[in-house]
């Protein structure tokens, strides 16, 4: 008899604590509904176009924005879903606590350059080469304009500024890139009234070759460049020439600004064409002021 009550104390023990375990380890939230939204948006201070109160409106114009609503009406996959229907939203990630806070990150879309072309569209190429469409966001990037068809401004373009944006001393510099009719690439630079003609880029179908190659023809020209800048139009002026050539590898070509001739000599036309100025000992960089006017047709970033 004794042996039984034992057994029969055992049981209750082992259930009383397989009751206990259960209950501690499955309690009832503290809350029932959300009652706080924390939302964290990467690279909101850079050239992004998102932020927090971004963020806020796309889920309350879908209402499905958290606060105050139950917490088991609210699904954080539908929450991810949404966000990352953005054009601007790279990675969307939501969770919730038991005393109600719904946590949201998003990871955003970062545009290298906007492209305005002739045919009428206007929208950003990311870092990866998707396209971005217009924004209300004004972004400091560097502005293409001109014959710029969607595939050579993922393919060419993009790995083209992006080289410029690499180099502290032309980032500050090139303000504009033209792309001509036959795909010849102007930059405008932001000191100095003139064009520069930088060529044509390479092409090349393995796109890890093509990006390498651009890359390359890039630095090479800017190189050139900057060499020119600092030894050369440091002499003779900023606002010398009107056009400047680095297409080719063994020379310079400047084109002069029309100059105000004696009347008996208007009839004469200029010379077009001369040769870069021989390099000069080196010289501070550029001191005219950003704010200068720019050669006529250019297009100021809006």
């Amino acid at each position: 008899m004794k042996r039984y009550i034992i057994i029969i104390l055992n049981i209750i023990i082992a259930g009383y604590l397989i009751f206990a375990v259960t209950a501690f380890n499955t309690p009832e939230p503290v809350v029932k509904k959300c009652v706080k939204v924390n939302i964290s948006v990467a690279d909101d201070n850079t050239n992004g176009f998102l932020d927090v109160n971004e963020i806020r409106h796309i889920l309350k114009q879908k209402r499905i924005y958290p606060l105050g609503k139950s917490l088991d009406a609210i699904s954080p996959r539908t929450i991810e879903d949404a966000l990352k229907s953005s054009p601007f939203v790279n990675t969307a990630e939501c969770s919730q606590t038991l005393d109600g806070h719904i946590q949201i990150t998003v990871t955003q879309r970062t545009p290298v350059v906007r492209v305005k072309s002739l045919d009428g569209s206007d929208y950003y190429i990311d870092e990866n080469g998707g396209i971005m469409p217009q924004s209300k966001y004004i972004s400091d990037l560097i502005i293409v304009t001109g014959h710029v068809a969607k595939p050579f401004a993922q393919k060419s373009i993009r790995p083209f500024v992006q080289t410029i944006m690499n180099d502290e001393f032309w980032r500050n510099q090139i303000v504009q890139v033209n792309v001509t009719e036959n795909q010849g690439i102007e930059v405008v630079p932001r000191v100095g009234e003139h064009i520069i003609f930088i060529g044509y880029l390479p092409s090349e179908t393995d796109p890890a070759k093509h990006i390498a190659m651009i890359e390359k023809y890039t630095e090479n020209k800017l190189s050139r460049l900057k060499k020119f800048y600092l030894h050369g139009l440091s002499v003779v002026g900023w606002n010398k020439y009107q056009r400047i050539d680095v297409q080719f590898e063994n020379q310079i070509i400047c084109k002069k600004h029309p100059a105000e001739l004696h009347p008996i000599l208007r009839d004469i036309p200029p010379t077009d064409e001369v040769d870069a100025p021989p390099p000069a000992e080196p010289a501070d960089q550029p001191s005219q002021s950003a704010s200068e006017s720019r050669p006529s047709g250019t297009v100021k970033k809006s």
